[in-house]
């Protein structure tokens, strides 16, 4: 009834007034989200953006179309209402360039018997959907004084965050968080979820962020990431605030960590510094991967880039991150800036990151190698000391040069030194127990990586809507210089267990490498249609490198100074690509299909400087496309993409060139090495409903490789092995998943419950003693979580599920590494009168015995706090916690390779306790919020 009065105020006000007759006009179409029909008689209000005052009233036809029509130019709001559904509400603008906007289909929501706690809040409007946008209103959630944006976003609806901040949106990973559209410290999203304040947030936008290249074209390319946008609100763009965060344990742990942020309008800087040995104060470098160790990667043009930082020798192999096995020491720091002015035409943005991380640890493994007819079981305990330096410095410059073309300059450079050192004592039995043989192993290196990367990205839209033409370069150096010790001492014996020899590695290693790489892709579209286009392109690579590797025996005076051929190479690469594609895209209605090809041809040119030989080698690279999408609501789609690849060897599997880091198993290249092809096939369906908060998420992926590149071992008597990668033609192997995410509030109970499950598993081949050995591993998990928040209360999250592991080998099938497994977490804190908290969490996994491991593993780590805020902002907290406080922390994990299975116990950081001091300080728009 009071709708009804209100359509009949605005009916009433529209009446009586008059505008002036002008030929702007804004039509469209609605519809309902989930059944797709016509909206009858819905409500279209068209409101002045500057005041909300009433412009034009109308309904919707029988068709659910609507026309406002003698317009005058402006800013405005159209709101769509209609009994039971959530308004409709985008801002828009009509001026002499655009005179006519037509929204075209406009889907509406059902808001079913739930309006009070998800859209409406008080007289808050929570969410509104714009387009393909979801905006939460953050002025209708409440948050504790001083949280952080990480606490904001648990509360919104489809969100869910856990408790390493890794961010779920409508059932699909984040793994981008904006501020203010810009990128914060490149791409880390915990610099902004755990460090900005919630009280500074006006909007959270959450939408699939398009490539550069699908969102200059408009033209859809499938290549799409679920995208958080944290919109500030304008009083909190000017000032500054951080926090002061330390605390001393027990045990010699111990944490600090700060952050500065000033920001003046669209000027942002901000600066961190973190250390500690706990695991938690270190920032993690999202590029890291690119400049650590050795590997190869296929550009956009069909070449190889390749990055020898001699990681497959054994030198340098630490690639800086820590993966809970040993005590690290993290040190860290970096400095932000990015600003936009001339009207938003010119902005920059960049980054300087420093870091350090050492550390220290001892792990022990059990190995079961099968081979032909028998198997043996390896035990070996390793004690290892890493060290990492590195700093990194980068920079965007983006211009607008006028209204239809672009330019996009981006540099980085990375410095890096490290130094690792590795003791290692093994001991190999056969089935009857008898000695196989013993190893003792020491190395050491020194090593240090230099990169360079720089590129430019030019766009031009034509004069025809639709065509378009883009031009990227890019420039990488890279520069790879290590040295370093291996002892190794090897004895061997017979089934009575008698020394039948021993054999010693004694070597000084160096390795030094260059690479330079220049690529170019030139891209054009034409419409060919209003529903059809054509994607064009065109790209160029020059790849050049050089890699000396030498390993020199120990002479009689002690010097090391006889060169071992064997172990030592030097080799100069050419490699020319050119690459063409045609794609075309066709985007009608609800239907999106994106369908093409790229062909390649690399041209490999490697001489060999110590035997004075070249390999010459031709490559045909072929990259059939294959995408559609259909989206059948406006939160609901359905997705399948094929990809095909031609895969190219890599740069060490070709190399000539045996390794002997580990005397045992030695590692060879093979020259003859052809390309495998691989074919991979996803499919998915989302969908989400804002009313219910209900996020489901199917889906399933399988991809098989023909001419499969795979491993050939021989291991001799003794217990040596020696590998080669090969190509195994008669056999595919294959991979799927099928993963299953169902999510929903019960309104009832404030309660967000989630079930999940997931099936994964592979089929690999390899020869083993010139025998076919057929590896099948699968997995199956599942579960359940329930979360709850309620404000000024208390929160708690729960998740639990089995899993069953499943792992064999054909060469022992009687010997599997089949086990059940439970794994779970939870967390829970309550609010208490005085400004008290209280959190504690738990994380519980179980392992069960095997056929190849006769041991259970069962772990419980509890974590508990206790804290106490002071002042009437509540900006200081005295905090008191707790890590495993049961000293149940043992670190653990089974997996299998080829013809081995292996299970690993290494240190880990166990049971402490600290008192910490907590200090938010903020002076932006006005001091904090009162509680």
């Amino acid at each position: 009834m009071k709708h009804k009065f209100l359509v009949l105020v605005l009916f009433l006000v529209s009446s009586v007034s008059v505008f002036a007759q002008n030929q702007y006009e804004v039509k469209g179409l609605v519809t309902d989200t989930a059944a797709s029909y016509k909206m009858v008689n819905s409500t279209i209000t068209l409101l002045k953006a500057k005041d909300s005052t009433l412009v034009k009233f109308t309904r919707a036809g029988a068709d659910g179309a609507f026309t406002l029509s003698n317009l005058s130019p402006g800013k405005f709001i159209l709101l769509l209402s209609y009994p039971g559904y959530a308004d409709y509400v985008e801002d828009f603008q009509l001026d002499s360039v655009k005179k006519t906007r037509d929204f075209g289909q406009m889907n509406m929501t059902l808001k079913a018997t739930i309006l009070k706690g998800v859209i409406i809040k008080g007289n808050i409007t929570a969410i509104k959907i714009k387009g393909d946008t979801t905006e939460f209103n953050a002025a209708a959630y409440k948050i504790q004084p001083n949280s952080k944006v990480e606490d904001l976003l648990k509360q919104l609806p489809g969100i869910t965050v856990d408790k390493n901040g890794k961010i779920t949106a409508q059932g699909q990973a984040v793994n981008k968080v904006l501020v203010d559209g810009e990128e914060f410290f490149g791409d880390d999203p915990t610099l902004v979820t755990k460090n900005l304040r919630g009280d500074m947030v006006d909007k959270v936008q959450l939408y699939d962020k398009k490539s550069d290249q699908a969102t200059f074209t408009g033209i859809d390319d499938g290549q799409k990431a679920k995208t958080i946008n944290i919109q500030l609100k304008e009083d909190k763009k000017n000032g500054y605030f951080g926090k002061v965060d330390a605390g001393a344990g027990t045990e010699k742990f111990y944490q600090a960590q700060t952050m500065f942020n000033a920001f003046k309008g669209k000027k942002k800087f901000s600066a961190y510094g973190t250390i500690g040995n706990t695991g938690k104060t270190g920032l993690g470098w999202e590029d890291n991967d690119k400049y650590g160790g050795n590997q190869m990667e296929v550009t956009e043009d069909g070449g190889m880039m390749f990055y020898s930082g001699g990681g497959d020798d054994g030198l340098d192999s630490f690639n800086g991150r820590y993966n809970g096995r040993g005590i690290p020491l993290t040190k860290s720091g970096g400095v932000h800036f990015d600003n936009k002015w001339n009207k938003d035409k010119e902005s920059i943005n960049t980054n300087y990151k420093i870091g350090s991380i050492d550390v220290d640890g001892t792990n022990t493994t059990l190995t079961q190698n099968n081979i032909p007819g028998q198997a043996y079981n390896t035990t070996a305990s390793e004690r290892f000391s890493n060290r990492m330096f590195r700093h990194k410095l980068d920079g965007t410059y983006s211009i607008n040069l006028d209204s239809n073309a672009t330019l996009k300059v981006a540099i980085d450079g990375t410095l890096k030194d490290s130094n690792t050192a590795d003791e290692s004592d093994a001991i190999s039995v056969r089935d009857n127990q008898s000695k196989l043989n013993t190893s003792k192993n020491k190395s050491s290196t020194d090593g240090n990586q230099r990169a360079l990367n720089a590129s430019a990205f030019y766009t031009q839209k034509l004069k025809k809507k639709g065509r378009t033409f883009s031009l990227r370069l890019s420039q990488a150096l890279n520069e790879n210089k290590s040295t370093g010790f291996l002892y190794s001492d090897n004895q061997f014996f017979d089934e009575q267990g008698n020394r039948s020899s021993q054999e010693i590695v004694d070597q000084y290693k160096t390795n030094s490498s260059t690479n330079s790489a220049f690529n170019s892709n030139l891209t054009y579209t034409e419409p060919l249609s209003k529903e059809l286009s054509l994607i064009l392109n065109y790209g160029l690579g020059i790849n050049k490198g050089l890699s000396d590797r030498k390993s020199f025996n120990k002479a009689g005076d002690g010097s090391y100074s006889i060169l071992d051929k064997d172990y030592s190479n030097n080799f100069e690469l050419n490699q020319l690509s050119n690459q063409g594609g045609a794609m075309f895209n066709f985007k009608k209605d609800k239907s999106v299909i994106t369908l093409g090809t790229k062909i390649s041809d690399v041209k490999f040119e490697q001489f060999n400087k110590y035997s004075n030989t070249t390999y010459k080698r031709n490559f045909t690279n072929w990259n059939p496309q294959l995408s559609y999408r259909y989206n059948l609501s406006q939160m609901a789609s359905f997705r399948f993409n094929y990809n095909g690849n031609t895969r190219q060897p890599g740069i060490d599997q070709l190399q000539p060139l045996k390794v002997n880091t580990d005397p045992l198993n030695i590692v060879e290249g093979n020259p003859e090495l052809r390309p495998s092809f691989n074919s991979s096939i996803n499919m998915g369906y989302n969908s989400y409903k804002v009313m219910s908060g209900q996020s489901i998420y199917i889906g399933a992926n399988y991809g098989f490789n023909s001419n499969a590149i795979t491993s050939s071992i021989v291991t001799d008597d003794k217990g040596k092995s020696t590998s080669k990668s090969i190509n195994l033609s008669e056999k595919t192997p294959i991979n799927y998943g099928i993963n299953v995410y169902l999510s929903r509030k019960i309104n009832l109970f404030d309660l967000n419950v989630g079930l999940n499950g997931n099936i994964s598993g592979s089929k690999n081949y390899s020869l083993v003693n010139k025998e076919l050995n057929t590896t099948k591993s699968n997995s199956y998990n599942g579960g359940v979580n329930l979360s709850k928040y309620k404000e000024k209360g208390y929160s708690f999250y729960l998740s639990v599920g089995p899993t069953y592991n499943t792992s064999e080998a054909s060469l022992q099938q009687q010997r599997n590494n089949n086990g059940w497994g439970t794994r779970g977490d939870a967390s829970f804190s309550i609010y208490l009168p005085g400004k008290v908290e209280i959190s504690t969490d738990g994380d519980y996994e179980y392992r069960a015995k095997t056929q190849t491991f006769n041991q259970e593993f069962e772990r419980f780590i509890w974590n508990a706090s206790i804290s106490k805020k002071f002042f009437k902002e509540e900006n200081l907290k005295l905090s008191a916690s707790a890590n495993d406080l049961l000293n149940q922390n043992v670190g653990f994990d089974r997996s299998s390779s080829n013809n081995r299975i292996t299970q690993s116990n290494y240190v880990t950081i166990k049971r402490y306790f600290m008192l910490s001091l907590i200090w938010d300080f903020n002076k932006m728009g006005g001091s904090a919020p009162k509680p």
